[in-house]
């Protein structure tokens, strides 16, 4: 088949290269001449491991093309896919659809063949009969269908979830439409993934309810470890007490600085924004929200109290390892690094950061934090290191090294990735979250 991916940002191009190496010819179309221009020299626009090489081995194989021209690329395509940003909007947290709606115009201008036209963007209830009427009203004489198609990656594990996928959600109104996503995942089908065939609207709400629950599980065990630090009791113990009920299950279930990343917070905003409309409200979601924003400047006064409180701050130095919302990806959007870093700040404390590959992003949004080339240059002089992001590279460090170039051995564990006694035998001060 010939496939069409309008939005070569994240999802846009994971998929599009997925989908070429099940063998269907993919054209990825994006208004933005240098990603495209980059893309043409191998140079990805995100770090996700593994996609430079599956971009590379496709276009060598003649299956994957990268372009500007929306109107050429989607030429003879059966399957054109929007996967356009959807930011919360400004003023109102709503999904700004201004992108969805107005890939949908040029589509319907330019639509030159029967095609079905997918929303993979995530997208509130009720997008896609939008999208519907905007094709209808083109004039096109074309035969045509709108689809829903969620996706559901994992930022540092997208290609292994798209390739083998817990389900395949797609939301179709008419047979036309599940024939030809059929045709779209057959290769999946074959390795027996199972496809889940909904309404549209059912579609469109399965993303949100999804992502939600998921932001609820992560909200619910960092309160839980609030508590067992009040009680004396170890988080990471309840948390595989209630995760080996296969009713709860383990996954979501680690403790941490609150969920951030291009999903969680959007989506759970605009699904709140969704229930206001419909007079339908969703407490529980919004209490997640606002529990989960007030947790990221929990972290960072964690922080201040191991420097002796916030008065005795000033002037002291913090080393923070990790600034992406989670390792394996350079995505900082909503990343509980930047509230930590803010609130260190805030207080007159002087923060030196290491991440793998999250720096280039960090700089803009945290001009205040000094940028390191590797973590012991950050922990050098320090009064206190936070390790914020999981990363591996944080996983092994060099305890002794640690202890003896930093100006006070206090390590502050905001991912519970040390052994308590391990790390206190060594002669730090240590302090994780939800345990005591």
């Amino acid at each position: 088949m010939k496939i069409a991916m309008v939005g070569s940002g994240y999802v846009g191009l994971v998929s599009g290269a997925c989908f070429a190496d099940f063998g269907h010819e993919v054209v990825c179309i994006d208004k933005d001449e240098t990603k495209i221009a980059r893309l043409h020299e191998g140079v990805m626009p995100i770090y996700e491991p593994g996609l430079d090489k599956l971009v590379e081995s496709n276009v060598k194989a003649g299956r994957l093309t990268f372009t500007t021209d929306l109107a050429q690329g989607i030429a003879g395509a059966e399957a054109i896919f929007i996967a356009v940003g959807t930011p919360s909007r400004r003023g109102d947290g709503h999904a700004d659809l201004s992108f969805v709606y107005a890939v949908a115009e040029e589509i319907g201008a330019s639509l030159s063949n029967d095609a079905v036209v997918v929303t993979k963007s995530t997208v509130p209830v009720g997008t896609g009969d939008e999208v519907e009427r905007i094709l209808a009203e083109s004039g096109t004489t074309h035969r045509f269908a709108v689809v829903s198609n969620p996706e559901f990656l994992r930022e540092g594990a997208a290609i292994g979830d798209f390739k083998r996928p817990d389900r395949i959600v797609i939301g179709a109104q008419d047979e036309f439409g599940r024939e030809v996503m059929r045709e779209v995942y057959r290769p999946l089908f074959l390795n027996e993934s199972p496809i889940l065939f909904t309404g549209r609207r059912t579609s469109e709400l399965i993303k949100y309810a999804a992502n939600a629950f998921l932001a609820t599980k992560i909200t619910f065990i960092n309160e839980i470890a609030d508590l067992c630090e009040s009680v004396g009791a170890d988080v990471q113990d309840v948390s595989r007490g209630i995760g080996m009920d296969n009713r709860i299950g383990s996954k979501f279930l680690h403790a941490g600085p609150g969920y951030g990343g291009s999903c969680f917070p959007k989506d759970t905003l605009a699904l709140l924004k969704t229930a206001e409309d419909y007079d339908t409200p969703v407490r529980v979601v919004a209490a997640v929200v606002e529990a989960n924003e007030s947790r990221k400047r929990a972290m960072g006064r964690k922080v201040l109290d191991a420097l002796g409180g916030k008065d005795a701050a000033r002037g002291k130095r913090v080393a923070l390892l990790g600034l992406t919302f989670k390792p394996n990806t350079d995505d900082m959007r909503d990343s509980p690094a930047i509230a930590v870093a803010q609130t260190l700040t805030d207080a007159g404390a002087a923060v030196f950061a290491y991440d793998p590959e999250g720096m280039e992003a960090a700089r803009a949004l945290m001009p205040e934090v000094s940028m390191c080339d590797d973590p012991y240059t950050a922990i050098e002089g320090a009064d206190a290191i936070a390790i914020v992001t999981e990363w591996d590279a944080f996983r092994a460090l060099d305890l002794d090294r640690v202890k003896q170039i930093a100006k006070a051995p206090v390590l502050v564990d905001l991912r519970n990735i040390y052994r308590p006694a391990d790390v206190r035998a060594r002669g730090f001060e240590y302090v994780s979250v939800g345990r005591s």
